[in-house]
């Protein structure tokens, strides 16, 4: 059964600081239409603009993962968008009254458990999931950066993480099912290095950050008046290093959180394909930068997907809707120029045809001799016969009526068909039928390749009995 669509059941809200900025953030999830999406609002601005959650959209990810639309920004996204895809929320409206979203305790549970406060309700349409068919790969060679993704029939992700650290070391962590989201990833808080920390917070770029939101990773010995003039920097009153190499902020949730926070920001990140996924994902020593490129390489082949002909998926062995002797009840084209052999499918919009080609068609005895090629104006006759029988299966006498051609428009043909081919028509109504006018959009199939397209408009008209 198809999964379905899901938004929240009310809106919801949280507040808190935003980690670069430091000012005051209040964020309301609100539930949205089906096949809406993640979109941001900023209220705080005049007019309110939206900026939609997208990796084309991705302006900035050196600290974080930044979002602008004509210079309307919202920064630090990857937690809110990892809850989001954790909890399969597809739809959704997120008001915002600042410029990035609040840290929280610098993970995403307290975004989840806001969300499952809201509850969710299930929505009429479909999700779609982009599925990977083959494996994509992304890597910066130089720096060990890599982002595999192999086909499956779920979303599981593995990250590595390997910072030369002799605390770190090397961590790995995975997420083999959404459904452990919130238990297994969620809780894991970002992580900082001590030197990165004091770079940050000299720069006053880390304006609501404090030793309540990260782990502070400590790789190096600190003396004490060093980490006395960090306490002073950070507002604290004494700050000493653990055995196991963080500041004394908190305790671990998990023995390898770090890993676990980068696996969240990977999931975040890539909740800007703008859909799911159903795929392996694996990858190493990978951040904001190299996620939001796969991102970006993953919505590229969307895009290029899209533009391709969706070819119709025709069972041949499958007995017909019409075979041969059904048509020519039907039509009043007979042999040599019958070029329909039978109708798969037909509803009231579209209908899904077949011409078998094989050398013994008339037209390849000067069309042409030692390279027979089916004639591309017999291809859009072709498309025309099986128009004719969607034109005329909303008659209820078909066998008194005929359709002319009235126009041919738009014209392409992609490929050569030659004998062996086996060709799909598929024609679809762009409008309804008025006063007996029909115009198709008609497309002709051999395999996976378009071999050829056309607009073709005709006209039903009632006749003699031919």
């Amino acid at each position: 059964m198809a999964e379905k669509q899901r938004t929240l059941a009310r809106d919801v809200t949280i507040k808190g600081k935003g980690l670069h900025t430091g000012l005051e953030v209040t964020m309301t999830f609100k539930p949205a239409h089906e096949n809406y999406g993640i979109r941001f609002q900023r209220i705080d601005l005049d007019e309110n603009p939206m900026v939609y959650a997208i990796g084309d959209n991705v302006i900035d990810t050196s600290r974080g993962t930044t979002l602008d639309v004509n210079g309307v920004r919202v920064g630090t996204i990857e937690h809110v968008m990892a809850a989001l895809a954790g909890l399969q929320i597809d739809n959704v409206l997120i008001e915002i009254d600042a410029p990035e979203a609040p840290i929280m305790d610098g993970s995403a549970i307290e975004i989840c458990e806001a969300l499952l406060q809201a509850g969710f309700k299930e929505q009429n349409a479909e999700r779609k999931y982009y599925e990977i068919k083959e494996r994509i790969e992304f890597s910066i060679p130089d720096k060990g950066i890599d982002i595999v993704a192999f086909p499956d029939d779920h979303l599981s992700l593995t990250v590595q993480v390997d910072y030369n650290s002799k605390i770190l070391g090397n961590q790995y962590a995975s997420l083999n099912h959404l459904a452990d989201f919130v238990k297994e990833i969620a809780p894991s808080r970002t992580f900082v290095f001590l030197h990165e920390l004091e770079m940050l917070a000299k720069q006053n770029l880390i304006k609501g950050g404090n030793l309540d939101n990260a782990i502070v990773i400590v790789d190096r010995p600190v003396p004490q008046e060093e980490l006395d003039r960090l306490a002073a920097l950070l507002n604290k009153p004494k700050v000493s290093v653990r055995s196991e190499g963080v500041l004394n902020n908190t305790e671990l949730r998990f023995r390898n959180e770090p890993a676990r926070h980068k696996l969240l920001d990977l999931l975040g990140d890539l909740a800007l394909i703008g859909m799911p996924l159903k795929g392996r994902i694996i990858a190493s020593r990978t951040g904001h930068h190299a996620n939001t490129e796969f991102v970006k390489l993953i919505r590229k082949m969307i895009k290029k997907e899209a533009l391709k002909p969706a070819v119709p998926r025709v069972d041949l062995n499958a007995p017909p809707l019409l075979d041969t002797q059904q048509i020519m009840k039907i039509l009043p084209h007979r042999p040599p120029f019958l070029l329909v052999d039978k109708i798969i499918e037909r509803t009231d919009t579209y209908i899904v045809g077949v011409k078998c080609v094989t050398m013994n068609e008339p037209f390849f005895v000067g069309h042409f001799p030692g390279e027979p090629i089916m004639p591309g104006v017999l291809q859009i006759e072709a498309m025309a016969q099986c128009g004719g029988l969607l034109a005329l299966n909303t008659v209820p006498d078909p066998e008194n009526y005929s359709t002319y051609f009235l126009k041919i428009d738009k014209a392409k043909f992609k490929k050569k068909v030659v004998p062996g081919d086996v060709i799909i028509f598929k024609d679809e109504l762009i409008e309804p039928i008025k006063r007996g006018i029909i115009t198709m959009w008609c497309q002709a199939f051999v395999g996976d390749s378009l071999v050829a397209e056309a607009e073709l408009t005709a006209q039903i008209v009632k006749t003699k009995n031919l």
